[in-house]
């Protein structure tokens, strides 16, 4: 039996991140410039949340957009693995949770990858195309 690939193999590594001081606006014009839907959120290099497409669209609803923060919108204490974590414990993790994205972060709390319910769809994909060749 192989072994079990981990996580690092398939994440983005080195990440786009935001600030949780800097404007909603921002936030939105990073997303659409890189093409993604998840910035992990740093305060003084330490991760502190994530921010998605869907809590900008949330949080858009409100009145007084043009005034909020990251801070004001991002999800806290986001879903956080090691770089070696095992791909199947945190595609089921994902699953279970509903989580969109997890955060790859080495011991030293540097934030080198993340990885998204895309990618997960990219490992499903290579894994049936070379179990299931036509």
């Amino acid at each position: 039996m192989k072994n079990m690939p981990r996580i690092q193999k398939y994440m983005t590594a080195m990440p786009h991140t935001i600030g949780s001081d800097i404007s909603i606006k921002k936030a939105i014009e990073m997303m659409k410039e890189f093409r993604i839907r998840h910035l992990p959120v740093q305060q003084g290099g330490k991760l502190v949340g994530v921010i998605t497409d869907r809590d900008i669209k949330l949080a858009s609803s409100f009145q007084g957009t043009d005034e909020m923060l990251v801070d004001d919108v991002m999800t806290p204490d986001p879903y956080v693995v090691d770089p070696d974590a095992q791909i199947d414990d945190v595609v089921f993790n994902m699953a279970e949770h509903k989580y969109g994205c997890a955060i790859v972060q080495q011991q030293n709390d540097k934030v080198v990858g993340i990885f998204t319910d895309n990618d997960g769809l990219r490992v499903l994909g290579e894994v049936l195309r070379q179990n299931y060749k036509l």
